[in-house]
Parts: structure tokens; sequence; C-alpha cells
């Protein structure tokens, strides 16, 4: 059992260990990055054809112009409120009509697991 033991290569396994860490966080730390200047990308598209259009005033490159939190959630629940008053409303009554049932072999009691063993009297 202890030989088991020393024919791990621990080098191997600390190299493999840091490699898959560096990889994780070098993607997180990439995301962040892309969160954090998406708007700015949108912002400069917004420009250009607000430019071309000609309806752009150059305001300053300092000031940034960004909808607040409380209006972007102020949207949501308008939009949410919405489209879910677009579904028809139902009375919520449910009925329940009683089926006459075919005859059905699979439901038959003659075909019971029963039948088949003898009975124990």
């Amino acid at each position: 059992m202890f030989y088991l033991l020393e024919a791990v290569n621990w080098s191997q396994i600390w190299v493999i260990t840091a490699v898959g860490y560096s990889v994780v966080f070098s993607a997180l730390i990439l995301l962040i990055f892309v969160f954090k200047f998406m708007p700015k990308v949108l912002n400069m598209q917004l420009k250009r054809r607000l430019k071309k259009e000609g309806k752009y005033v150059e305001q300053g490159d300092t000031e940034e112009q960004y909808i607040a939190g409380e209006v972007n959630a102020a949207i949501g629940t308008a939009l949410g409120l919405y489209f879910s008053d677009l579904h028809d409303d139902e009375s919520k009554i449910i009925t329940i009509k009683r089926v006459e049932r075919r005859y059905s072999p699979w439901s038959s009691k003659i075909y019971n697991i029963n039948n088949v063993l003898p009975s124990r009297r």
C-alpha cells in the first residue's frame, strides 16, 4: 500500500493545479473587464449613429450618460406587467367530467396475478 504513494509525481500535480487555477482566475478577470467596458462600447456605437444622423451634441468626454438603476428597475417592472397582461384572464374554475371508460384488458380483474398462484387455504 505504501508503494502507491511513492509512484505519485507531486510536481506534475502542482503544475496542473496551478495552470487550472490561473485559467479560471484569468477568465474571471477577463469577464470583469468585458462587463465593465460594455456600456462604453455601446455608447460609442450610439454616438456614431447619432453623429451620422446629425442629432448628437458633444457634451464632453468626461461625462458619461448612464441610466440610473431605479429607472432600469421601473422599466423592467413595467415591461413585466405589460407582458403578463397580454394573456387572457381565466375563470380559474376546474370542471371535471366523468368519462365512461371502455373495456381494457389491462384493467380487467380476471387477469390479476392472484389467479396464477395457487391459493394457500
